[in-house]
């Protein structure tokens, strides 16, 4: 079954992947300097606050956003990722470490795109244990008067299951290293972000939404991995939470397809930029 899922997630994975490339092409004669990873970006006046991305677990920074990293960038933010929590540098598998070591690398990248950009604040996107960091580092951390919007895709705020946590690294065809990983070194964050977990109830004791930051949680009702889908959401004042599926009902797209879903891409462009959201154009995203 689980060689089944990672060919079957590997072949779809290939197809955005090309999407992507198309949509790089396309893009780079307008625009010699898309402001994806690229360190010399400086941000716009339309969009002052550089972008933070945030993968998930068991994936990392460059894969997980190859196609909402671009797709960002083409809207003319500076967006920068990094690949957090590896319990090996040689392994391009990230967030397997303890939640409080992945968010203190965090902190310290948002502080060196501050320091490069000149920005006093940044934007966080997450997605899956990222979405979950998105919102942790800023409380716990302290940091969040240098975040302005945290937009989160699916994150597991109330706990998840280990298997939704690791299937990021599956879909992007790492499932291997995964599990080599998670042999030698265990995953530390996988028992802290389960239902009733460490890291969950840090995040959940009191208030989670931090005064002057502005917060959107996006969801799938076809998540088959955090479930139920609404124990993503954060239902306190100064948050948007909503589904896909309220702007396109008959979008499939799962759990780790947030990331690789033009439909929900427009959301979380909308979401940053809500002064010149456009209306969505409805498409399918990878239903896994």
């Amino acid at each position: 079954m689980r060689n089944r899922f990672r060919r079957t997630a590997v072949g779809l994975f290939a197809a955005v992947l090309l999407a992507a490339s198309v949509t790089s092409a396309t893009t780079a004669s307008a625009a010699p300097s898309s402001g994806f990873d690229n360190w010399s970006c400086k941000p716009s006046a339309a969009h002052p606050d550089p972008l933070v991305l945030l993968h998930g677990l068991g994936g990392n920074g460059p894969g997980n956003y190859s196609y909402l990293g671009p797709f960002l960038a083409a809207k003319g933010y500076c967006a920068f990722t990094l690949t957090y929590g590896q319990a090996d540098p040689n392994i391009p598998v990230g967030g397997t470490v303890s939640i409080a070591r992945s968010s203190a690398e965090i902190e310290a990248f948002v502080q060196r795109v501050r320091t490069a950009t000149g920005a006093a604040k940044v934007d966080i996107v997450g997605h899956s244990e990222g979405a979950f960091q998105s919102i942790y580092g800023p409380k716990v951390r302290g940091y969040a008067g240098q975040v302005g919007k945290v937009v989160a895709l699916a994150p597991p705020t109330h706990g998840t299951t280990l298997g939704g946590l690791v299937s990021v690294g599956d879909y992007l065809g790492l499932g291997p290293l995964v599990d080599q990983v998670l042999q030698r070194f265990g995953c530390a964050a996988c028992d802290e972000l389960i239902v009733g977990g460490s890291a969950v109830k840090t995040l959940t004791t009191g208030p989670i939404a931090q005064p002057g930051t502005k917060y959107t949680v996006i969801a799938s009702r076809f998540d088959a991995l955090v479930t139920p889908h609404e124990t993503s959401f954060i239902r306190e004042p100064g948050v948007t939470n909503e589904y896909v599926q309220d702007s396109c009902p008959l979008d499939p797209v799962g759990h780790v397809g947030l990331a690789f879903d033009p439909t929900v891409a427009q959301l979380v462009a909308n979401a940053l930029d809500p002064a010149h959201a456009r209306r969505v154009v409805c498409a399918f995203g990878p239903p896994l």
